[in-house]
């Protein structure tokens, strides 16, 4: 008997880490077309449709119907499962989940990572290591629910014009913003996406960046680090690589990241640079 790790589609994770996973996908809707989030539609084709429409997409939640066939081929496998899961406040997943795992009293534990994107990948790197270490299921849940409020995901907005889009900021300060070459900083707290603050330019952005990851306490090296980027170049996020060196250096041997799925890059649009860690306790 082994413990799976399940999560659903809107956590972002590096190819090696997908791999060891099974992914629930939630359901992207572009007005009347509909794609299965990292089935029909990989990160590269949403990012393309995003720059292209006028209408920011949509996402639904897995069906309990969904999760339910999986956890059933995790239980007829003899094997149990933890299930992470977007944070609540954000989509009814972890309520899709929730239903179908009670089904399957005493094999199928589920939490709601409270965060999102890399915020849930590196929750989900931390609850495979705790299985690879022989962790039972109900032991790795109750380990990433203490684990998830250490978490902390902070972005880089490239433009405001998303989140213009999505009635998040008016079109005067999109506007105004636009002009004066704004970049605002976001953060996922207490499962909820809200604005840090706002730079002039991408250098003082990245400074920003690294002021807030400061401010939390500083970064755990101990436990997964992951960066973030959305759209189709990760050429921003290279940059807030050397602007922050000095931040990683002697600390990690390489810095790893991956592209930012459709439901934090929905409202950020293409230019985005995220960082995800666990702060020091």
């Amino acid at each position: 008997m082994s413990v799976r790790i399940i999560v659903d589609s809107t956590a972002d994770l590096t190819p090696e880490i997908q791999k060891q996973v099974t992914v629930v996908p939630l359901t992207i809707h572009f007005g009347d077309e509909e794609y299965y989030d990292g089935v029909t539609i990989n990160q590269k084709q949403f990012y393309e449709k995003l720059i292209e429409s006028d209408v920011l997409p949509k996402t639904s939640q897995p069906t309990p119907a969904s999760f339910e066939e999986v956890f059933q081929n995790t239980v007829d496998a003899g094997d149990t499962a933890v299930v992470l899961t977007i944070a609540s406040k954000l989509s009814g997943t972890f309520q899709s989940a929730s239903i179908a795992a009670s089904e399957f009293p005493g094999k199928i534990h589920v939490v709601d990572t409270n965060t999102v994107a890399i915020g849930s990948g590196i929750l989900t790197e931390l609850a495979l290591q705790l299985a690879a270490e022989g962790m039972e299921a109900e032991a790795i849940a109750a380990r990433i629910t203490a684990e998830r409020d250490n978490v902390c995901l902070v972005a880089l907005l490239d433009t405001l014009e998303y989140l213009k889009r999505g009635g998040r900021i008016s079109k005067t300060v999109a506007f105004a913003g636009g002009l004066l070459s704004i970049k605002p900083v976001i953060h996922v707290k207490d499962g909820e996406i809200g604005m840090l603050g706002k730079a002039r330019g991408s250098r003082q952005g990245n400074n920003l960046l690294v002021k807030e990851i400061e401010a939390a306490g500083g970064v755990d090296f101990r436990k997964p680090l992951l960066l973030g980027y959305t759209g189709l170049s990760n050429h921003l996020l290279e940059k807030y690589m050397q602007d922050s060196a000095a931040l990683w250096e002697g600390n990690v041997d390489e810095l790893r990241y991956t592209c930012i799925g459709s439901t934090v890059g929905t409202h950020a649009g293409p230019g985005a640079v995220a960082v995800a860690f666990f702060k020091k306790n």
